[in-house]
This record gives C-alpha cells, sequence and structure tokens, in this order.
C-alpha cells in the first residue's frame, strides 16, 4: 500500500497578516474524486494542492516547480522539485495545522512517498512516513508505515509541539498488515483498520495508548 494516504493505493503569512481560510484535510473520498485520472503519486500530490492553495495563499506559493513557504515572524524556504536519474523528487501542499503553525507536505523521491513536516515558526523540518493524522488533543499524531517492502510495518506516535517533533512510541502486529489506517477513537484510544493475507473484509483493531505491547522510544 502506498504512503500517499491511509486509504490510497497508491494513490504564510507573518504575524500582522488577516487569518486564514484555512485548509482542512483531505477525506478518503475527496482523495478517490481528485487523483481517480492521476497518472502517479506526485500528480495526485499536485491536484491535491491545487484543492488547498487557495486557502492558504497568504503562506505558501506555487512558481513553476518552486514552492515557497513563507515563515513566522520572518523568513522563506523554498522546496523545488527536481528530475535526476534516480527518479523525480517532488514536494507538495497536503494540510495545514493552524494551531501548531505547521505545514505538511507530500514528498516523492522516485517511486517512494512520504510526508514532511514544516514548522513555520523557526523552519524545522520532519519526516514522517505517512500521513500524520491529529489526535484530539492537538499535540499528538499517529502514522501507520505498512508496505510490502522498505517500510517499518509498526505504527507510531509522535509528540508535536511548536518547538519540535518527536516519536514517542511504537505498535508492532504479531502478523504481516496491509492497508492500514489509523483514526483516533479519543485521547487515549486509536482504531487501526488493517487487512491480512487472503482476508475478504478489513479489520478493526482498538489500541490504547497505555498497553505495554506499546515500545518506549529513546530521545537519548
Amino acid at each position: 500500500m502506498s504512503r500517499l494516504h491511509a486509504h490510497a493505493r497508491w494513490a504564510i503569512a507573518t504575524l500582522a497578516l488577516p487569518a486564514l481560510a484555512l485548509a482542512a484535510p483531505i477525506t478518503r473520498d475527496e482523495l478517490t474524486a481528485l487523483c481517480v485520472n492521476a497518472e502517479d503519486q506526485a500528480q495526485c500530490g499536485r491536484f491535491v494542492e491545487a484543492r488547498q492553495l487557495p486557502r492558504l495563499s497568504r503562506i505558501v506559493e506555487r512558481a513553476g516547480d518552486e514552492l515557497r513557504v513563507s515563515l513566522a515572524p520572518f523568513g522563506l524556504t523554498i522546496f523545488r522539485d527536481t528530475v535526476k536519474v534516480t527518479g523525480a523528487t517532488s514536494y507538495a501542499v497536503w494540510d495545514y495545522l493552524e494551531n501548531l503553525d505547521t505545514l505538511v507536505l507530500f514528498t516523492t523521491d522516485g517511486d517512494r512517498s512520504g510526508f514532511l513536516l514544516l514548522q513555520r515558526r523557526g523552519g524545522e523540518e520532519y519526516r514522517v512516513p505517512s500521513e500524520p493524522v491529529i489526535a484530539p488533543d492537538e499535540r499528538h499524531f499517529a502514522t501507520a508505515d505498512f508496505c510490502a517492502k522498505g517500510c517499518d510495518n509498526r505504527v507510531a506516535v509522535w509528540r508535536i509541539e511548536h518547538n519540535g517533533v518527536r516519536k514517542e512510541s511504537t505498535w508492532a502486529p504479531p502478523t504481516p498488515w496491509s492497508d492500514v489506517s489509523v483514526t483516533w477513537r479519543n485521547a487515549d484510544t486509536i482504531a487501526l483498520e488493517y487487512s491480512r493475507p487472503d482476508d475478504a473484509q478489513p479489520r478493526t483493531l482498538l489500541r490504547r495508548l497505555g498497553d505495554p505491547s506499546w515500545q518506549s522510544v529513546s530521545t537519548k
């Protein structure tokens, strides 16, 4: 399963600026409709970006192969799409986390994809393997990194603040999973939808964050 979206198989202003018409997370149905005719992951990302950019025009601008993001209180970060012998690299706006002033970008590098978090206050960048799903407390998010090759095949919970992002814990299923998506039932529980080999229908597992099967990630 591609990292483009948990449900898809492959598929900035300074402090003085007025309030933004904010972007909203792309839903499963919206992603399917936007990318049904996309040729590849990079083009799908651009289709999503085209949906999000009008609401974020004060902080991010597309100029050809360049994506220009204004930092707060001042500064500029530029992401450039490039073509190399090993494949193309691309960046596309995916979402904006208003309370954390963090832009979420979808990235591709050859046939691999992922997500990048850009915190506008300071310009720090953090790469994560799949779409970050924000918790109700808006201080944590979850990722589900599952695929046949090149993935960790783990669910991870991260802590995000205005001054940084760090992975707090991970959990791995005892048997191979595919088509994994994650949602938050509440601040302490996530729901994992997944399939096992030969499953006719997806399954759902609830996992409390306090469960001892989670492995803490050292910050040393």
